[in-house]
């Protein structure tokens, strides 16, 4: 019974801390800016620069292949201020002194921050709706698509997260985060250009956000990517929790 009452009382205490940070995101005009800057970039990148409409091919493929560059904008946007704002005004020392554990706290910011960026993600559905009258598109890809943009961006909110919560600062949080998102977003174009050796690219390709999402913008739904999308969330989130920790009982 009592470990059922902690149990209910880790809950609770999450989601609470979840809906807190969400109407938070809610009024910041950073959540505000991502959002607007999410959707200009890759509405402009679609239909200028990749012009789909000389394109004469029913698919959003290119336009859910520019997520992976917004994401390394927006996910430091959303994650910039998570931790560092707290160790900033040293709200996050009141924090870990609540009767709340390391994954409690963690998986509360995470669910704000995720949340948040999924609110984001539905703004861009009226788009495949308001084309689906110039062409004969496949659902299922597109459902696939945004399946794959759903993964990989909680493999990243907790990635920013985790740098978020070695930063003291949320300017140095967001460029932090800016350069590793350049990294795992961009870095198996960089192995697609460089005449690697085939068994390293392999191996530097696993590390790349990028390069598990791009199967599921071919409408390819590989377990092995949702795994790593999965697992990787799992991991940040964990080390997340340790570094808590160590501030806690330095």
């Amino acid at each position: 019974m009592k470990k059922d009452k902690e149990l209910f009382f880790g809950f609770h205490s999450t989601f609470a801390l979840a809906r807190k940070e969400l109407l938070s995101y809610l009024s910041s005009p950073s959540f505000y800016g991502a959002a607007i800057f999410f959707l200009v970039f890759c509405s402009v990148r679609f239909f200028i620069f990749q012009r789909y409409f000389v394109m004469n091919s029913a698919t959003l493929r290119p336009y859910f292949s520019t997520f992976t560059t917004v994401f390394i904008i927006v996910i430091p946007l959303l994650t910039m201020k998570i931790w560092a704002e707290e160790r900033k005004t040293g709200s996050i020392e009141i924090l870990l002194t609540m009767p709340l554990s390391e994954w409690n706290l963690v998986l509360g910011k995470f669910i704000s921050a995720y949340t948040a960026f999924v609110i984001i993600l539905i703004m861009t559905i009226p788009l495949p709706i308001s084309l689906s009258s110039l062409g004969e598109y496949d659902y299922g890809v597109i459902i696939c698509e945004y399946l794959g943009a759903l993964l990989m961006g909680s493999s990243a909110v907790s990635l920013g997260l985790l740098l978020s919560s070695l930063s003291k600062s949320q300017a140095g949080s967001f460029l932090g985060s800016l350069a590793v998102m350049l990294v795992v977003m961009m870095g198996n174009n960089f192995t697609m250009m460089v005449n690697l050796p085939y068994q390293l690219t392999r191996i530097l390709n696993f590390f790349f956000l990028s390069f598990h999402f791009d199967s599921f913008t071919k409408g390819i739904i590989d377990s092995r990517n949702i795994i790593y999308f999965a697992v990787s969330t799992f991991l940040f989130l964990f080390i997340t929790t340790r570094v808590l920790l160590f501030r806690k009982w330095r």
